[in-house]
């Protein structure tokens, strides 16, 4: 792995790297492996972690695609590896020192700005979702400014809308609109905030639905929403046994038993039509709306928790003296969701026509019962993300290839 602190890679073309925030989450990682696979340059602003250094963290996310990097460049992984810049959204300097952000200025020609908090209420402004939202975005807006980037593509929200009914048009914004949350009120003043700047030559939005795990391998590292839930009811029901609730009584708790549906995208679907658009030139500029062709109905959705649960999960015995009844579940959930609330609303209908002219030929997977019941089942089995295997280390010969490029290199 590639760190840099200011130096440059002897040979290196100037002005050839994206650079990327949010890499670790869950659609960063996704926008990374699609950038170097598409045979993009890319820079990653990447938090250093108590656990382990930035670059030990990007090592550990492209570890399970080394043989896809490999056969993309015939054999040679090393030659597709981001370049990572240690990098606090969190302070005012962004962690980054004068060489670093020398190296930006003469290295990146464009920014995807992905890192975002997904809190849903925040205290105060002082700390999430604000902090990153609304206060990340206007440090990386000035970074912009002092190294000359003019060209970014941000990643906004579907949900900008609010409260808003019927069809939500690409190009609107903030039209007085009722905000369910801190979430929804700090994407929206971070997409303002964005649009009103006049550091940007060239701005293009993506506004994608909730996201959930890869539509061909199931899996996922982020568990919010249709996950949160799940997890939740995972948790839960190792207290009640075998049928003391059902699919319709959760939707019930939810207040949302009357037909509503949801845009649920998989993040690999999200991450290709980014990386498309962001490979033609004559697609930036606008805003798309990453949504579904067909919403799930949050029946559907409870229906798989349900059945999820009570396949994959471990269940209290009939025989255990800590068992409790369906109506402790009832109120232990109705409880604890209180938060997602607002969430779990109907969605709008999501005007799609920019979407549709950049990216008609990618169309989104039907999140359908059938790939919803596979997402739940890996998520259980994986407790939550708690079953990853660590990444071993990267082999010294590595370490020696990046070492000739001149560049400072640790963990």
């Amino acid at each position: 792995m590639r760190i840099c602190r200011g130096t440059r890679c002897m040979g290196e073309i100037m002005r050839k790297f994206c650079l990327l925030t949010g890499a670790t989450g869950m659609l960063g990682g996704y926008l990374l492996r699609d950038g170097l696979l598409s045979g993009d340059q890319m820079a990653v602003l990447v938090r250093d972690h108590r656990r382990a250094a930035a670059a030990q963290r990007v090592a550990d996310l492209l570890a399970p695609y080394e043989s896809m990097l490999a056969d993309a460049d015939n054999g040679d992984a090393d030659a597709r590896r981001p370049v990572v810049l240690p990098c606090d959204l969190a302070r005012d300097d962004l962690a980054l020192d004068s060489r670093s952000i020398d190296w930006i200025a003469n290295h990146c020609h464009s920014i995807v700005h992905n890192a975002a908090s997904l809190q849903f209420h925040g205290a105060d402004r002082r700390g999430e979702p604000w902090q990153t939202n609304v206060d990340g975005t206007r440090r990386i807006l000035k970074l912009c400014r002092t190294t000359g980037i003019h060209r970014m593509h941000y990643v906004s929200t579907a949900y900008v809308c609010g409260l808003r009914s019927g069809r939500i048009m690409e190009d609107e914004l903030d039209v007085g609109q009722t905000l369910g949350n801190d979430y929804e009120r700090s994407k929206l003043e971070s997409e303002q905030m964005v649009r009103d700047t006049g550091v940007l030559e060239s701005l293009t939005i993506y506004r994608p639905a909730i996201i959930v795990g890869d539509s061909k391998t199931f899996e996922t590292t982020g568990y919010h929403g249709f996950y949160a839930i799940l997890k939740l009811a995972h948790t839960l029901v190792s207290r009640v046994e075998l049928g003391a609730t059902s699919g319709g009584e959760l939707a019930s708790i939810l207040g949302l038993d009357r037909g509503e549906s949801k845009h649920l995208v998989p993040v690999d679907w999200v991450s290709s039509v980014i990386t498309h658009i962001r490979a033609n030139p004559q697609f930036h500029g606008r805003t798309y709306h990453l949504t579904a062709g067909r919403p799930t109905l949050v029946s559907e959705i409870a229906s798989v928790i349900q059945e999820a649960v009570e396949r994959y999960s471990q269940l209290a015995s009939c025989n255990d003296p800590m068992r409790l009844d369906g109506d402790w579940i009832t109120n232990a959930f109705r409880e604890q969701m209180s938060v997602y609330q607002s969430y779990w609303r109907d969605d709008p209908e999501f005007d799609q026509q920019n979407t549709q002219w950049a990216a008609g030929h990618l169309p989104c997977p039907m999140v359908d019962r059938d790939l919803l019941m596979q997402m739940a089942r890996w998520a259980i089995a994986s407790r939550f993300g708690r079953e990853v295997q660590p990444v071993p280390q990267q082999p010294e010969t590595h370490r020696e290839n990046l070492l000739m490029c001149n560049l400072e290199v640790q963990g």
